[in-house]
């Protein structure tokens, strides 16, 4: 049996027809940059987030770039992060000449530990950005709380937790600005990049609109240096008539999770850990497994797809040496780098697909 990591021809199948008329009419229209389409995929965002606006943009990427910019957080100025992410999140930080300034994992849930952060406040630190990681939100209470006492921004990183919550709060509403993808592979995939800003502050989202596009405000009048940051209306179009599915899609792998935690039960294999604080929408769904290069390499020879998030921490890869970490310096980060293994978790996935899943991998560790 060939099972992927995950099959977005099996969902596409299912809204294929609406996806194409959805597409020719923007096509027809040929409003391809911006327009109602956007604007309708914002509102509609915003308020599946808890938030006030929302500000479409060309990816998940561009979604923090944007935030940071528009913030004015810049050369000189340290935020505050986790080594164990995608590149993304420290990537835009040193675009803008901020300083990366890491702190280790909490392990239960492996997102940045809040316990950790005043020890590497200095009078330079600007902001926190915390990532809401395969599906699940950061400990925000905490988090908000230094926020608020050392007068700190906070961006949320929830590009893989679009709908997740954290004591009945949504991704991206409690920070000063929370950042989704539309990468095809997220609970809520676009047919391409794209991605979003949400937040309640209206002299950001004012901000962000602007910086966008060019810092340019009317056409031709550049208040700032911004870039080219636009959502496709094709894009938006695509995701419009996939949003009535998200929560039915996110539940679909809620249930596939809970299913693989009872078959692994009192097994080797460690499930992933869910806060009782979080709904968890299960972007990825991460065991951690001994000998897991060679687990992965099995799953692989027999079809199952399988992927390493991540295996290497941030503050290992070559091109962040200047910062000056070490390996050890952040064991939690290290450890689930070795460790982690994410496994087929999409909602199409059969009962049968799931019983191979497990049987391959605990007949191999016998």
């Amino acid at each position: 049996m060939n099972i992927p990591l995950l099959d977005l021809k099996a969902q596409y199948t299912t809204i294929k027809g609406d996806i194409i008329a959805a597409v020719g009419e923007v096509l027809e229209t040929q409003w391809c940059i911006g327009g109602p389409k956007v604007s309708e995929l914002e509102e509609k965002i915003a308020a599946i987030s808890d938030c006030r606006y929302g500000v479409g943009v060309s990816s998940g990427t561009d979604a923090i770039l944007n935030s940071l910019m528009s913030l004015g957080i810049g050369p000189g100025d340290e935020v505050i992060t986790s080594p164990f992410t995608f590149f993304a999140t420290v990537g835009c930080l040193t675009r803008v000449g901020a300083k990366p300034v890491f702190v280790d994992i909490d392990p239960r849930i492996y997102n940045l530990n809040p316990a950790l952060i005043e020890t590497v406040l200095t009078e330079e630190t600007r902001a926190i950005m915390p990532v809401h990681l395969f599906g699940q939100m950061a400990d925000m209470d905490a988090i908000m709380e230094l926020a608020g006492k050392y007068d700190l921004k906070v961006v949320e990183d929830a590009a893989q937790s679009i709908t997740s919550t954290y004591k009945g709060r949504k991704a991206g509403s409690l920070g000063t600005a929370g950042c989704f993808s539309f990468f095809p592979s997220k609970n809520l995939g676009g047919i391409g990049d794209g991605g979003m800003v949400v937040t309640n502050d209206e002299a950001l989202y004012k901000h962000l609109q602007i910086m966008r596009n060019h810092g340019m405000d009317p056409k031709y009048y550049h208040h700032y240096v911004g870039g080219n940051f636009r959502l496709d209306a094709i894009q938006a179009a695509a995701l419009l008539v996939k949003l009535p599915y998200l929560e039915e899609w996110s539940e679909g792998r809620r249930r596939n999770a809970a299913y693989y935690n009872a078959k692994f039960a009192g097994t080797v294999v460690q499930t992933p850990p869910i806060s009782p604080d979080c709904v968890s929408i299960f972007n990825q769904y991460c065991i951690r497994v001994p000998r897991r290069d060679e687990v992965k390499a099995h799953l692989q020879e027999q079809g199952i797809g399988c992927e390493i998030y991540y295996p290497l921490p941030l503050h290992l890869q070559e091109c962040f040496s200047y910062l000056g970490y070490r390996e050890s310096d952040f064991p939690e980060a290290e450890k689930a780098a070795r460790e982690v293994l994410a496994i087929p978790i999409y909602p199409e996935l059969t009962d049968a697909m799931k019983d191979t899943v497990v049987e391959t991998i605990l007949a191999f560790l016998e």
